[in-house]
């Protein structure tokens, strides 16, 4: 099989998984273990047919931000998804269990770039500046792969297990909140289920973007004015099931929530 079939191959079986809601094989039987230029590619793909079917694209998603979860994968960096339009859930809002799959939920800081990020290799200083606002959010994940059997390209190719999100409505500057001693708790049916703090993630969240911010520039994509970026879990993720009602709090940024229907 070559390359171009590999990754067509890998795109095509995520793409019915995903109409169907019908979980698939690993796609690391078609692309490899740990090619993530493959998986990129295999991402890259199913992005543009989203795109021609309509899906606007408005920022991205950083995963793997967990030291742990990276060593897991037996990778040493995160990764990355996009995000659209149509994955949006307004806070306090509901999402159909229907339209996801094999959902988990974490919660997370999420920013709003008020400038271009085009440096090969920006510092904090310059990913502060780029940055309009931050908000809470709920990031909820999926995977089209069974029973969460992934490796690094598997959910590289599956756009970094997104699903769907959430931002909150407190819109804060920088300089009012601390990015790295914020509490995060989120409680699943008013049960304290998850604890973390802006730590967590890659030891500060302006971390995890500046990371975004190189990779992008290396895929000649730079992010641009306006995205959205989910910077990574603050917490461990948590199993979803239906009828349940989530809520996260991040000091400083106030509440965010969504509840799960049939």
């Amino acid at each position: 099989m070559s390359e171009d079939t590999e990754i067509l191959t890998a795109a095509s079986q995520l793409e019915i998984a995903a109409a169907s809601k019908i979980p698939c094989d690993p796609v690391r039987i078609f692309i490899g273990e740990s090619s993530q230029e493959k998986a990129y590619a295999v991402q890259k793909l199913i992005t543009k047919s989203r795109i021609l079917q309509g899906a606007k694209p408005i920022g991205k998603k950083i995963g793997l931000t967990s030291v742990k979860v990276q060593q897991q994968l037996g990778v040493d960096q995160p990764d990355f998804g996009m995000l659209f339009d149509d994955m949006e859930i307004e806070n306090g809002g509901n999402l159909s269990i229907s339209e996801t799959m094999q959902p988990k939920v974490e919660a997370e800081i999420a920013f709003v770039l008020k400038k271009d990020l085009h440096s090969k290799n920006p510092s904090l200083a310059e990913i502060e500046e780029a940055i309009d606002y931050a908000v809470a959010a709920i990031e909820i994940v999926g995977s089209r792969i069974a029973d969460w059997d992934i490796k690094i390209t598997d959910t590289i190719a599956d756009n970094a297990s997104a699903s769907h999100f959430v931002l909150g409505d407190v819109k804060k500057q920088l300089s009012e909140i601390d990015l790295i001693d914020c509490e995060m708790q989120l409680f699943q049916n008013n049960q304290l289920v998850s604890q973390g703090s802006g730590a967590a993630c890659l030891g500060s969240p302006l971390i995890a973007v500046q990371w975004l911010a190189k990779k992008m520039v290396e895929m000649e994509t730079p992010l641009q004015a306006g995205d959205v970026v989910l910077s990574g879990a603050l917490g461990p993720m948590v199993n979803i099931l239906e009828g349940d009602k989530i809520k996260a709090t991040v000091e400083g940024l106030g509440q965010v929530s969504l509840e799960f229907t049939n």
